[in-house]
């Protein structure tokens, strides 16, 4: 796309598993990146399953049923492999049902806007979500941590959480500190999906780093 759009470098987001895509791109063709953002990303499937596995727990533990809280603290305590923990949460994660987006989201009454698109179109991209997460599964590579890749990263990069997503863990921001030419901004009062819970604020926090670049950890609150 970029070739054929003429365009020599550019910057890249990539948000939650699309993080871990952007990081891979950016180590595969470095000359081709000015900037990436990360929103929400993961870059190893273990760390991100273990914690939203604590956080189902605690879900499951409100809604009163406590056998499937401690299986899944029992999980996210083990040492299984990141297929099978992955595996276990998308299984705990649908049996949640409605209450799935506790996990994700500050409060239910977050307001998001959908209208972008039909209910229709959002059910084909749920299709397509679920035919290419089987086919990423049953290839595999996903399941590999790529934390190591951070420190190889040469061009300027941000990563852009909300304090209170699970994807993103601990583990993930103290590899990412680590990062000499990161940057890192958390929002307050925020999930997983910054770009749609606090448009406003995460369109100045992206523009103003991909403009002007040079700005350390800082701390917004969502509305700011």
């Amino acid at each position: 796309m970029r070739k054929q759009l003429g365009i020599n470098r550019w910057a890249v987001i990539g948000h939650s598993f699309g993080g871990y895509i952007a990081l891979l791109y950016a180590s595969v063709y470095p000359n081709a990146i000015t900037n990436v953002v990360f929103e929400c990303p993961t870059f190893d499937f273990a760390w991100t399953a273990k914690s939203l596995l604590r956080r189902a727990a605690s879900v499951f533990l409100e809604l009163g049923i406590e056998t499937k809280s401690e299986e899944c603290l029992n999980l996210a305590t083990s040492n299984l492999s990141s297929e099978h923990l992955f595996d276990s949460y998308l299984r705990l994660g649908e049996e949640l049902g409605e209450h799935k987006e506790d996990i994700y989201r500050v409060n239910a009454d977050t307001s998001i806007d959908y209208s972008a698109y039909t209910d229709e179109e959002w059910e084909a991209f749920d299709d397509r979500t679920d035919l290419h997460l089987e086919r990423l599964r049953e290839e595999g590579r996903i399941f590999q941590s790529i934390v190591s890749l951070l420190p190889s990263l040469s061009v300027p990069s941000l990563l852009v959480i909300g304090d209170a997503d699970l994807v993103t863990c601990d583990k993930h921001v103290e590899a990412y500190n680590q990062m000499a030419n990161g940057h890192k901004v958390v929002i307050k009062n925020c999930g997983h999906t910054p770009h749609a819970e606090c448009p406003d604020v995460y369109y100045r926090i992206v523009s103003a780093f991909l403009l002007q670049g040079e700005w350390r950890f800082v701390e917004i609150g969502n509305g700011a």
